[in-house]
């Protein structure tokens, strides 16, 4: 397939990866990346928020997402509802907790419902480059406007406060912004809404939804992450997930799963009389048939036939769906939120299936194997070059991209610029790119976390763990600790990598913006007329970076 020609550039900070070289790499014009500063009209909730406990910037402490006396105090979380006047009881919702694919389930289904008339609210997070994209209300999907979210924290903040001093000032970043959304949802009167769990699920500031309006409970994957928080094991992790199955509720399962964990889930349902849905049984098949473009962007053509079981007689055949969202694993995603759909339906709610197929085609999200348009690329100091960001942090969504390039564009020339949270699998992450083709070059990197410091993985210590890795899996590498790769920098020359080409170059370099530019320059001339892709990822937090800088 011909790569697209849309890429977006980042913008970093000068560093010293070696001084003439550095200089006559990046020139003197698009060196820097900028961050992206928020709306002016929400200055006063920004400042009212930076002054709360953010666990996504600090890290989240040991136990905290389990239901034990470790946990997050979820009576706080109800006590600010009550004093809001309970706006969760105001309309119907479906939860949706698990380790990957939460976001894209959502946004999914979210659209699903949009297609077919519904005005929906929808609360995900993390955010990308604004923190208005965690909650969107209506028909558009479009994210809550600056005005909009300002002039609804002005008219609850004196409720806030006044919870604020009740909790002796324990309110949290996220269970306020929580409370907004629910508040949000209520005063617009959707007639449902989609809920993404923060954290685990048994625990979460979004587990306060009763039976009476919950529609049903989603668990898309179970994952080893956040380990400390949830228990340290795969067997607590899913425990804590499914935290989020209430009483009589339909429990919707995506996967696969292992059979242990999957039994986990189905004995909480059982123990909950709530009926569970699998899109990973035997009677559900989907198949990617082919890749071709659409609008510029890769998609690929999918078969999902549902033959959903024994305790909702539901079916649809849904031939050739253009899915803008690529890989197997985004195929699962869409899958899941279908047989979420058939769930809806069952249970009364108006649900086409030309509304599905709406749904899962008109769905795209941010830094979900997303390509940069090229004069983005060329606005990153980077013009000609094609970029894909994706915002894999662990082991299984670094395999799930591996996979997906590789059935994408399996003759590309590839170069990586990574940057990662302190409390990810470095190792694991680094195993399973190091385990797929050949990489031209490795770039580690930094970018703030949440936009504090205090989660940041420095360059070298990923350095150290990706040198480690390519120990293990025998890789052949040129890294900056070797005399041969000085001597590469004090050639002054990129054309030096040319004797080289055999081995993967491997770097550590803190700005993110010369990280990108040095890998660029090493896939260009490697890959000479060949196709080549600069891929930046390892968090959501580097792909905010790169398109903060296209905001400024």
């Amino acid at each position: 397939m011909r790569i697209p020609r849309h890429v977006t550039p980042y913008t970093t900070s000068y560093s010293s990866i070696s001084g003439g070289f550095l200089k006559k790499l990046i020139g003197s014009k698009n060196c820097f990346f900028s961050t992206y500063s928020e709306e002016p009209e929400l200055k006063d909730l920004m400042e009212y928020l930076d002054s709360l406990k953010n666990h996504e910037k600090s890290g989240v402490p040991k136990g905290a997402g389990t239901d034990s006396e470790d946990g997050f105090d979820l009576g706080r979380m109800r006590r600010l509802m009550d004093q809001l006047g309970n706006p969760i009881s105001k309309f119907k919702a479906i939860h949706i907790a698990g380790t990957k694919g939460k976001g894209s389930t959502a946004a999914f289904l979210s659209n699903i419902l949009r297609a077919e008339g519904y005005s929906v609210g929808c609360y995900t997070s993390p955010h990308i480059t604004t923190i208005r994209e965690r909650m969107s209300v209506g028909r558009s999907g479009q994210p809550i406007s600056a005005k909009a979210l300002s002039c609804l924290f002005h008219r609850i903040r004196h409720v806030l406060d006044k919870a604020m001093q009740l909790e002796n000032g324990c309110i949290t970043h996220f269970e306020v912004f929580t409370a907004m959304a629910f508040t949000l949802f209520a005063q617009e009167n959707v007639d449902i809404a989609i809920i993404e769990a923060g954290l685990g699920g048994a625990r979460d500031a979004t587990n306060i939804i009763c039976s009476s309006e919950l529609i049903a409970s989603i668990i898309t994957t179970i994952g080893e992450e956040h380990m400390a928080a949830l228990g340290g094991s795969l067997e607590s992790i899913a425990v804590a997930k499914s935290g989020i199955i209430k009483h009589g509720r339909p429990l919707v399962l995506g996967g696969p799963f292992l059979p242990h964990i999957e039994h986990i889930l189905r004995d909480k349902a059982l123990s909950m009389c709530s009926p569970v849905v699998s899109s990973s049984n035997f009677g559900i098949k989907s198949t990617i048939k082919g890749l071709s473009m659409l609008n510029g962007r890769p998609c690929q053509s999918c078969d999902i036939i549902l033959e959903v079981g024994r305790d909702f007689p539901m079916s649809t055949e849904l031939l050739d769906v253009k899915l803008c969202m690529t890989g197997r694993h985004q195929l699962q995603n869409a899958v899941t939120a279908a047989c979420t759909a058939l769930c809806l339906r069952d249970q009364g709610w108006r649900m086409s299936d030309e509304s599905i197929r709406s749904g899962l085609e008109n769905t795209c999200l941010v830094g979900r194997s997303q390509f940069l348009t090229s004069k983005d690329a060329e606005a990153l100091g980077l013009p000609g070059t094609t970029i894909l960001l994706d915002g894999a942090h662990t082991k299984e969504s670094a395999k799930a991209l591996v996979e997906t390039i590789q059935m994408t564009f399996p003759e590309a020339r590839l170069a990586l610029v990574v940057a990662m949270a302190s409390d990810k699998d470095h190792l694991a992450f680094a195993r399973e790119f190091l385990s797929g083709r050949k990489l031209e070059a490795i770039f580690l990197t930094e970018a703030e976390v949440a936009g504090g410091k205090t989660r940041i993985t420095s360059a070298s210590l990923l350095r150290d763990h990706w040198i480690q890795a390519s120990k293990e899996l025998d890789i052949n590498i040129l890294h900056d600790g070797m005399s041969e790769y000085q001597e590469l920098l004090e050639d002054q020359s990129i054309n030096s990598t040319m004797a080289s080409e055999h081995r993967t170059v491997l770097a550590a370099e803190d700005l993110l913006a010369v990280s990108m530019k040095f890998a660029n320059q090493i896939l260009k001339r490697r890959a000479r007329n060949q196709s080549g892709i600069l891929v930046v990822t390892g968090s959501l937090h580097i792909i905010s970076s790169v398109l903060a800088s296209l905001h400024k």
